[in-house]
């Protein structure tokens, strides 16, 4: 599957611990959140992150791969300066950010601190979804469990709104989720076809 972005707003907190520095904290993933992606509806399953890779996540700014990431989960432990949790609700994450040194870093807190920026984006590979409401014009795609997560940002402008997605390069994404529902409304077809073709047998 191709890697998909989804940026929403969510609470991103900024919390100063004068003994261990900056922190941001947020949840960027919700489960059971429906999101309308415009010609369609997304929900991540709970439990679709029980078998997620999150080792070596990279924490950003809008996504910008030329920067030098703010942090990293790497093998996710206490001594991470980005540790994911994943709990009932979704994913949490607890950013240690070095905003002595690093002046992007001290920038962004101040931002989310201001509340200037208050949304988190993800990139990621689903590994299994199902669709519902096939046959209707707003089908709604359920990700019961997503491969990978390569990196939270923190965006600039998180709402989902379909002109924006196009505007993130995600068109190659939505690409691919409509030939995933295009497959799926063809096996439906085939079903269906095998049933009739079942009954008629079965009424010689």
């Amino acid at each position: 599957m191709e890697k998909e972005i989804r940026a929403f707003t969510f609470e991103v907190r900024a919390n100063n611990n004068e003994e261990h520095g900056n922190f941001l904290e947020g949840r960027p993933i919700v489960y059971d959140s429906r999101t309308d992606l415009g010609w369609y509806d997304e929900i991540i399953d709970k439990g679709a992150l029980d078998n997620t890779d999150l080792k070596d996540v990279r924490f950003l700014v809008n996504h910008n791969t030329d920067m030098i990431p703010l942090a990293r989960s790497r093998n996710n432990t206490v001594n991470s300066t980005m540790q994911m949790t994943v709990d009932e609700q979704g994913m949490l994450i607890r950013v240690d950010l070095d905003t002595e040194n690093n002046a992007e870093a001290k920038s962004l807190y101040s931002a989310v601190e201001r509340g200037d920026i208050d949304g988190m984006s993800f990139m990621f590979v689903a590994d299994e979804d199902r669709w519902e409401d096939i046959d209707t014009d707003h089908p709604t795609r359920h990700i019961v469990s997503l491969r990978k997560v390569f990196e939270v940002s923190a965006v600039t402008f998180p709402a989902y709104e379909d002109t924006s997605i196009q505007a993130r390069g995600l068109s190659s994404a939505l690409d691919s989720a409509k030939t995933s529902l295009e497959n799926v409304k063809a096996e439906a077809r085939a079903i269906e076809r095998r049933k009739q073709v079942i009954r008629i047998l079965s009424m010689q």
